[in-house]
């Protein structure tokens, strides 16, 4: 499937990718990184125009991500029916709960790109717990564009060679990623030890 969409990427341009990044923020399972790495080389080339590029990959998030949120907003039962029936998705649904409820807009933008297998079940989420439109859509347009933007960038960077961009990017959005969860386990452990101490004075 990726080796036809990137020579599909070839014929179909900015307009195949916008579809993919699209479907990608609804859990359709497309290599939408990968695809987006291999445009940054197209550009690179001159095959491909870089605002065309950028412009596609962006949009087609924002519009996958809202439509993610307005099917969580009005289909709250269904998405929950579907969720359940493969526990590796219930399992995705309930830790983006748990990141909204958490981090609020912060998860939401973290969720675009550091924490990406995430990112379309807090799109649902977001819904179906009724958080506010604005701060969402906020946080995801920031997220969708630093996403865009290493993804493209690192194609451009390493045209010559791929493998090293993703690989480059696996490994650095890795450690991101340990780090955050470092930190955010550190003050939540900061934070209660606080709160025994308050209640032992008390």
């Amino acid at each position: 499937m990726t080796e036809t969409l990137i020579q599909y990427l070839a014929d179909y341009g900015a307009a195949l990718l916008f579809f993919v990044t699209l479907f990608s923020c609804l859990a359709v399972p497309v290599p939408s990184s990968l695809l987006m790495l291999t445009a940054g080389a197209f550009v690179a080339t001159g095959d491909m125009q870089a605002i065309q590029v950028v412009g596609a990959a962006f949009s087609g998030a924002i519009l996958g991500d809202n439509i993610g949120y307005l099917l969580g907003t009005h289909s709250r039962a269904k998405i929950y029916r579907f969720m359940k029936v493969q526990s590796k998705r219930e399992k995705l649904l309930n830790n983006a709960e748990s990141t909204l409820q958490n981090r609020g807009a912060i998860g939401v933008y973290l969720s675009r790109w550091l924490f990406s297998p995430l990112g379309p079940y807090v799109n649902f989420a977001a819904g179906t717990t009724a958080m506010r439109w604005a701060p969402f859509a906020i946080a995801g347009a920031l997220g969708e564009a630093t996403w865009v933007s290493i993804y493209v960038g690192l194609g451009y960077a390493f045209a010559d060679n791929l493998t090293i961009a993703a690989n480059l990017a696996s490994d650095v959005l890795g450690i991101l990623a340990g780090i955050v969860v470092m930190i955010g386990t550190g003050a939540w452990l900061f934070h209660n030890h606080r709160k025994q101490s308050a209640l032992v004075r008390g």
